[in-house]
């Protein structure tokens, strides 16, 4: 009987076509109440002097089945990851798909010449609050409550005393009430006006410096300034200094380079002066010092700011300065 049920299991084995029949056929010879287990259980009514044989010939068979149903398991699952890897495989026969690359915004390539040309002078890198207390923003600046700057065609305000910072002066306060001189910094970041046309957008970027200390004069902000705009315009740019006013500075100055688009003969974009504005300047005003706890009879500074845009419209001679903030793939593209 034991070999008859060999080769019945071995007839069922050869009919296995997939995991789920040969688990099935696992469970109906092993199982709890399978046939092997029922063979086992029927040792009891067996003569006790036949007992040992029978149940090794049991045994023997029960090994045989649970050998031949793991050796046929590895086979079955050798037969469906084979299926499945060729469902799956790929077709090297098709195109591969590209990924466009991004590039660096202009404005932040800007950004980073101009910071990367600062911190080799020696200077720092600061930041502060976009929405900014009315003190900070006017008042510690020495701009006072009828300055035109406070009007609300040009301030984004968001309350009597919270306003979108207009320039990133209000860093300088900020560094300079927690800090003694010596110091020497530089503030960029987003800044906010009510304005808008091709050369002005409401929200725009610029970088400030300030460098306060013992014996600063007009004399160091010229060195500085001259320094960076050769380095970032070429060292045979034209600099001047006109006479300016600002609140903050006394005495203070616009800066100019030379024309980079007509070599100063003359064009449209600097209406024919041969010059074009980078950017204000000047000495720090002793009222600002003493708004924060800085002695102007030690102490002497300057302070300068710019437009990143501006900049950046010069390098690259872009004319409207809306290019910068539409996406437009195609113009991105060009840097």
């Amino acid at each position: 009987m034991i070999e008859d049920l060999k080769k019945t299991f071995l007839d069922e084995l050869e009919s296995v076509k997939s995991l789920a029949d040969l688990s099935n056929l696992k469970v109906k010879y092993l199982g709890r109440k399978g046939i092997i287990t029922a063979e086992l259980k029927s040792l009891s009514s067996i003569p006790p002097d036949e007992r040992p044989l029978h149940g090794k010939k049991i045994n023997d068979i029960k090994q045989f089945i649970e050998e031949k149903l793991d050796s046929r398991e590895s086979q079955l699952k050798k037969e469906e990851l084979g299926r499945q890897l060729l469902s799956d495989s790929l077709d090297i026969t098709l195109s591969g798909k590209f990924t466009t690359f991004g590039r660096e915004h202009p404005i932040n390539k800007i950004l980073s010449e101009i910071t990367d040309i600062f911190v080799r002078m020696g200077f720092s890198v600061e930041e502060g609050p976009e929405v900014e207390l009315d003190y900070y923003n006017f008042e510690a600046l020495n701009i006072p409550k009828d300055h035109p700057a406070r009007d609300m065609q040009d301030t984004f305000y968001i309350s009597d005393d919270i306003v979108l910072r207009t320039h990133t002066s209000p860093v300088q306060v900020r560094v300079m009430e927690k800090r003694k001189p010596p110091v020497r910094f530089i503030a960029p970041g987003k800044v906010y006006r009510c304005d808008a046309d091709i050369t002005h957008t409401p929200m725009f970027h610029q970088i400030e410096g300030l460098m306060v200390d013992k014996g600063i004069t007009f004399s160091n902000l010229k060195g500085v300034l001259e320094a960076f705009l050769h380095r970032m315009f070429g060292a045979d740019t034209p600099v001047r200094f006109r006479p300016s006013f600002f609140p903050f500075t006394e005495p203070s100055a616009e800066v100019d380079i030379g024309c980079i688009l007509c070599n100063g003969a003359g064009c449209r974009v600097c209406k024919g002066s041969g010059w074009l504005e980078i950017l204000g300047a000047g000495m720090v005003n002793p009222r600002v010092f003493e708004n924060v706890g800085y002695d102007p009879e030690e102490y002497s500074g300057f302070a300068f700011g710019m437009g990143i845009e501006r900049i950046a419209m010069l390098k690259y001679s872009i004319d409207d300065i809306r290019l910068f903030f539409e996406n437009d793939i195609r113009f991105l593209r060009q840097f």
